[in-house]
């Protein structure tokens, strides 16, 4: 066992306030103690706190092999490792030259979920060379399966491959029926309940013949798989500790698999804010977090920290005070040390007039020595910005808006990952069918009759090697046979060479720009260097993709500033010195169709909350007394006018400082005498 006794002076942890340390040492050393639940508010240096707690834990005597760090993203899982890491280096009092203890089990709850399947593939029925499908392949395959229940051809408009994805995807994480979620999320889908649960089921039986799992089964299958009482035992035994990161993201599925670890809550750490809640659209439940200390006996300790490190003390009070009017909440108070200005209720006439406001502040804190890409604007949805972005390209303004092509949905990049999982998995239908028509020669239904043959026979590879290609593709069948093999047989990157080395001709066949699109390419071999299988290599970058890729390059950025434009949503984790945030008025935030039910509200009310505490130094707030309502409203693709959101009553408002309305712009000259004409006649006499 690990224990280490440390003096004061060589205390890594002597930088944590009293809140983060109380959290830090919960429990006694040795032996895991009861459920935690840390309530971190916004910059309060969560991500310290809990990689501050995995450091303690090792010293303590842990065995990092045994302990489990669940995250929301894969950067997320290595920011925590390193800085776990660095805290174990320094208490240990190792040499530059030596390697802190490793965290093998810390990752994403999907990517954990897809290792964990593929141990105990043989114990549940699942092969164990499953694939994975990205969301774009989830739709495929049910588009697909649509068709052949001939759902596509019924009388009345039957809800398109996309809807009905989403759908299923909502009752599998939400853990509700189908009838409940198309009442409740997709009223227009109604009517259909029956048809849907016969695709679900359709959906289902097509993946597990092709031995694939789509994202959702990660998790779905790991709960069925905590289901039994055996496999639970041994699971949550090989886990002394587990602790998570952002628990307010999670879901009913992702709590049940918590439990099935730790059914009594020792050794279980959760952090997260109810207060960031807000991705409900992904299935997110609140009530995870609200009601996690009274799911233990005896409950769960609670601990807060509430020392912001970020934002001055007047956007902490306007913000404490938008959030203190939750209906239901873990209470605290943020408090800094930073004095500053209050922030600003800014009043404009219209959008135009917010973006020119917006645009003539953003040079002002550029001048005074504050970079671009300290300086952030956020909205509620992306067409929020559109005025914005005219007027900053009107201004010669840099900018970045965060969104776009994700990497795997290219069409270079899915082809290459597509070999991979055909020779990893041959039952995949959608892969197969993909690879398949890349060879010149082989049509669709040559396609469809290829992978009807091999679902028929027990051994599928044969069944690819005897298929009887049209006269027209037997060349480049051949060539296909043969660097198949080569890639079952080789090694690990090696394979993906090969791979690489099959398809250059046909993306040079197929693609004007191959040589940009080659690039992706070599650094998709670059990324697979790094992973021991190919397995891991396809699971993790499935879950876990790039976010650039050829087919959005534009022009390269001649400027290394530049200004920040991002969703609400996008903004969480994120903070700026300066943050300015568009059409703070009912109908926009909240969002007019997000005004149904009282939870949609609260959830609104949680993410103005988020926008707001992401500023360090400067926050304005902008209400258009005008504004644009775009026609998926239920007001239609109109103007109206506009009042200060419903979160911001006149108790809050005293902790802004109110500016506007915004002045004419000096470039708009006064419009000259017109002489006056008898329209009237005029319009008279046309008739």
């Amino acid at each position: 066992m690990l224990s280490i006794a440390l003096a004061s002076p060589a205390d890594p942890f002597a930088s944590l306030n009293e809140e983060q340390r109380a959290a830090v040492e919960h429990g006694q050393a040795g032996t895991p103690a009861g459920p935690l639940l840390v309530i971190a508010g916004a910059g309060t240096g969560k991500t310290m706190t809990l990689a501050a707690r995995v450091a303690r834990l090792v010293l303590d005597g842990a065995d990092p092999n045994r302990l489990l760090l669940l995250t929301f993203s894969r950067r997320a899982a290595h920011e925590m490792e390193r800085r776990a890491g660095r805290l174990l280096h320094a208490a240990l009092g190792f040499r530059a030259t030596q390697q802190a203890p490793a965290l093998p089990w810390s990752g994403t709850f999907h990517a954990i979920g897809a290792r964990l399947l593929r141990e105990h593939a043989g114990a549940i029925g699942l092969s164990a060379q499953f694939t994975i499908h990205d969301r774009g392949d989830a739709e495929d395959q049910m588009g697909w399966v649509r068709q052949e229940l001939e759902l596509a051809t019924t009388g009345k408009r039957f809800p398109l491959k996309g809807t009905c994805l989403a759908i299923y995807s909502r009752v599998v994480n939400s853990r509700m029926t189908v009838d409940e979620v198309v009442r409740d999320l997709f009223p227009w889908c109604q009517g259909w309940e029956a048809e849907l649960k016969r695709l679900f089921g359709a959906y289902v039986d097509a993946k597990q013949q092709q031995q694939v799992l789509d994202y959702d089964d990660l998790l779905l299958y790991w709960q069925q798989m905590m289901e039994e009482p055996a496999i639970a035992a041994a699971i949550g035994a090989r886990f002394e500790h587990v602790l998570v990161d952002e628990y307010q993201d999670t879901n009913r599925l992702q709590a049940a698999i918590l439990r099935g670890l730790k059914p009594d809550g020792r050794g279980l750490t959760v952090v997260g804010d109810d207060a960031q809640s807000i991705y409900s659209f992904r299935a997110a439940e609140v009530r995870n977090i609200l009601d996690f200390p009274a799911q233990f006996e005896p409950p769960a300790r609670v601990l807060a920290l509430t020392r912001n490190y970020r934002s001055t003390q007047p956007i902490l009070d306007a913000s404490n005070a938008v959030i203190a009017l939750a209906a239901e909440r873990f209470t605290k108070d943020l408090h800094g040390e930073r004095g500053g200005a209050k922030p600003q209720l800014v009043t404009v006439a219209d959008e135009m007039a917010q973006a020119r406001w917006v645009a003539e502040e953003v040079l002002l804190h550029r001048e005074g020595g504050l970079p671009l890409k300290g300086q952030a604007v956020l909205f509620r949805t992306g067409h929020h910005s559109a005025a914005l972005e005219l007027e900053l390209t009107r201004r010669g303004i840099p900018f970045v808006k965060y969104g776009g092509l994700k990497f795997l949905e290219a069409a270079h990049v899915k082809d290459l990952l597509s070999v991979l999982r055909w020779v990893q998995n041959p039952r995949g239908r959608l892969a197969g069918f993909r690879i398949a028509q890349l060879v010149p020669g082989l049509g669709p239904a040559s396609a469809r009759r290829l992978l009807d043959a091999m679902a028929a026979e027990g051994d599928a590879v044969q069944a690819m090697h005897s298929f009887k290609p049209p006269a027209a593709a037997a060349h480049d069948w051949r060539e296909w046979l043969a660097a198949h093999e080569a890639m079952r047989t080789a090694g690990w990157p090696g394979a993906l060479s090969l791979a690489l080395r099959w398809y250059e001709p046909h993306l040079e066949r197929l693609h004007e720009d191959a040589a940009i699109r080659r690039g992706d390419l070599a650094q998709l071999e670059r990324i697979a260097a790094q992973y021991p299988s190919r397995e891991r290599f396809l699971a993790e970058l499935t879950l876990d993709p790039p976010e650039a890729t050829s087919d959005e390059s534009g022009e390269p950025h001649r400027d290394e500033d530049y200004l920040i434009l991002s969703t609400m949503h996008s903004a969480k984790g994120q903070e700026w010195s300066s943050v300015h945030v568009l059409n703070v008025v009912d109908g926009c935030m909240p969002a007019d169709l997000a005004t149904g039910h009282a939870a949609e509200i609260e959830e609104e009310r949680r993410l103005l909350y988020v926008a707001m505490t992401r500023a360090k130094q400067h926050l304005a707030l902008l209400v258009p007394q005008k504004f644009h309502v775009t026609q998926q409203s239920k007001y239609g693709d109109r103007h109206l006018y506009g009042s200060l959101t419903r979160f911001i009553p006149p108790d809050v408002a005293r902790h802004f400082d109110a500016v506007g309305p915004a002045a004419a712009p000096a470039e708009e000259t006064a419009i000259a005498p017109l002489p006056a004409i008898d329209l009237m006649a005029r319009v008279r006499r046309a008739f």
